[in-house]
């Protein structure tokens, strides 16, 4: 869920300031323990590389000091803050520690927080250890590759009010113990590999505002008493295999902000009672089995702006109430069910929405008019029967990033639509599209990072790209462009993907294009390429997926990775190729 993130940092932030506020009340300097110093000492020895540059500051007998990361309290000298967090680096700067957790941090006997964050390369396990840190309020080892099972014992840190250990590698059930710890207000420990299910004794963790489970591999039925945690203000269980029904229970969390079920595998309805759900602002229940209709009572969520029930099996007819329904709405995806709206809806056409999704709901006729269209930034028909002309549809459309028509029936001339300048995402594959590549190229704006306009007839041939655009991923096949690939294609350095694949392009494969360092997919089959391939595509490193086929290429292919290792069919049907992965050359 896309609000996950910025509330878990909200939580962060409020304990982390409860617990060092009492710290700033004495002006004193404390002296550093001599144990809680070798315990961390310990943990720095457990480091063998940090690009952070943390652990340069831990020197010297006082770690009260200047020890970065570190807190203590201002009368005893006990180490009671262990906070390592990774700065914002360069661009391009890779900022981590390499390393374990070492079991001496569980010495540090006044520890209230231990923080380590994203540090991307600590591996092994969570240390035993840790279960003796019984002042322990806040517990937060995320965004490492730690592995192995959830300690048991951590089931004793009964002190314990925020426990997150998401974004690392963790495997094997989560323990029953941690359902002892009444102190909770948050568990976050999605993006790992548990299994199994939910422990039935988190019913006891009534006081519980914040719990992520998402991105495992759990099982089982969503446990009707999670609707019994009135406390809750975040519950995100996406991203699992749960099955089942949508537990009505869960429709007593008055305080329920954001909830998001999606990507599992649920059956049946929405529950009616759903509009109990007072408070609720975001509603994620995309990629299930869900089947029916949506409820009358849904669009009584006076508080709901994002919704979310794509790829599931809701069918006609839409709430008649949703007409003056849902007044906080911006965003709604209802994509890829089985509905049948032949047309948008008015209420959608007049509601100030930023994100609409309705692609694959079998609208037919034109394009319609978005009464309020300037406030738009996303829109997605894709998968419809949509004809007609694309200009008018995109007139006040000022502030549009991502515009995706793709799989419709529209036919107009690309260089006669007036584009929004600040588009991110062009997406009008398999349409019937005409016009000249070369005048449309031209007025690409530098924002656009993404185009794809394949399976039309666009005709003419390629311009002479300019510097300073911004494309990864650029899609012209299945048309009928001409001419040749030209050099200045080399100016497309951020080019990651690149599809010109069967079109009628004719030349010789420009040299310069081995200038394309992020190029990860390259397909150019199915033309008329004369001459060879470039010895420059040697700097190519990064390529995974490269097809020359059905060409009138001749000579050696590029006898380095991965040229030399792809499927001999990437370079089948040319004239003359030779060398791994096909026969040797000949020699003259």
């Amino acid at each position: 869920m896309t609000n996950g993130n910025w509330v878990s940092q909200l939580f962060l932030a409020h304990l982390l300031s409860i617990a060092l506020f009492s710290l700033k009340l004495s002006t004193g300097t404390p002296t550093c323990d001599p144990g809680d110093r070798a315990a961390l000492l310990g943990f720095k020895a457990g480091i063998f590389e940090d690009t952070t540059g943390i652990l340069s500051t831990w020197v010297g007998n006082d770690c009260c000091g200047a020890w970065e990361g570190i807190e203590c309290d201002p009368n005893t000298g006990r180490v009671v803050t262990l906070q390592l967090q990774t700065k914002q680096g360069r661009p391009g700067e890779a900022l981590y520690m390499k390393g374990t957790l070492s079991a001496s941090l569980g010495k540090l006997q006044f520890l209230t927080v231990m923080l380590v964050t994203g540090m991307q390369q600590i591996r092994g396990t969570i240390p035993e250890s840790f279960s003796e840190l019984s002042h322990l309020t806040q517990l937060y080892l995320e965004d490492c590759l730690l592995e192995g099972p959830l300690p048991s014992r951590l089931g004793r840190l009964s002190s314990l009010k925020a426990l997150s250990l998401s974004g690392n590698r963790l495997r094997g059930q989560i323990p029953q113990s941690l359902g002892f710890l009444g102190n909770l207000v948050q568990i976050n420990l999605g993006k790992n590999s548990l299994s199994g299910e939910v422990p039935p004794t988190f019913r006891n963790l009534q006081g519980l505002q914040f719990l992520d489970l998402s991105h495992n591999i759990l099982s089982g039925s969503i446990p009707s008493f999670i609707g019994q945690l009135l406390n809750l203000s975040f519950l995100d269980l996406s991203n699992n295999k749960f099955s089942g029904v949508v537990p009505i229970s869960v429709c007593n969390l008055n305080q329920l902000l954001d909830f998001s079920l999606s990507h599992n595998q649920l059956t049946g309805g929405i529950p009616f009672q759903i509009d109990n759900l007072k408070s609720l602002n975001s509603l994620s229940l995309e990629s299930n089995l869900l089947t029916g209709s949506i409820p009358e009572s849904l669009p009584r969520l006076q508080k709901l702006w994002y919704l979310n029930l794509s790829r599931n099996g809701f069918s006609n007819p839409l709430p008649n109430s949703l007409r003056n329904g849902l007044p906080s709405l911006i965003s709604i995806d209802l994509s890829y069910n089985n509905l049948h709206l032949d047309t948008i809806p008015d209420w959608i056409k007049a509601k100030e929405l930023r994100e609409v999704n309705l692609a694959g709901c079998n609208i037919r006729g034109t394009l319609p008019v978005f009464f309020k269209s300037f406030s738009l930034t996303t829109i997605d028909l894709s998968n419809n029967y949509l004809t007609g002309n694309i200009g008018p549809f995109l007139e006040n459309m000022t502030n549009l990033q991502t515009l995706k028509l793709s799989n419709n029936q529209l036919s107009s001339n690309i260089t006669e639509i007036m584009f929004p300048e600040g588009l991110y995402q062009i997406d009008l594959y398999s349409n019937q599209l005409h016009g000249s590549i070369s005048d449309f190229l031209l007025k690409v704006g530098s924002s656009l990072e993404f185009l794809d306009i394949s399976s039309n007839k666009i005709t003419g041939s390629l311009p002479e790209f300019r510097q300073g655009l911004g494309l990864r991923w650029l899609d012209l096949s299945r048309n009928s462009v001409t001419g040749h690939i030209p050099s200045s294609i080399s100016y497309l350095t951020t080019l990651e993907r690149l599809d010109m694949s069967r079109n009628q392009i004719r030349g010789m494969i420009p040299e310069k294009m081995g200038q394309l360092e992020r190029l990860q997919w390259l397909d150019v089959s199915n033309n008329g390429l004369t001459g060879s391939m470039p010895a420059t595509f040697s700097g190519l490193a990064r390529i995974k997926h490269a097809s020359f086929r059905n060409n009138h290429l001749c000579g050696l292919i590029p006898q380095s990775r991965p040229f030399n290792i792809f499927p001999a069919a990437a370079y089948a049907h040319n004239k003359c190729l030779c060398g791994q992965p096909l026969p040797p050359c000949r020699k003259l």
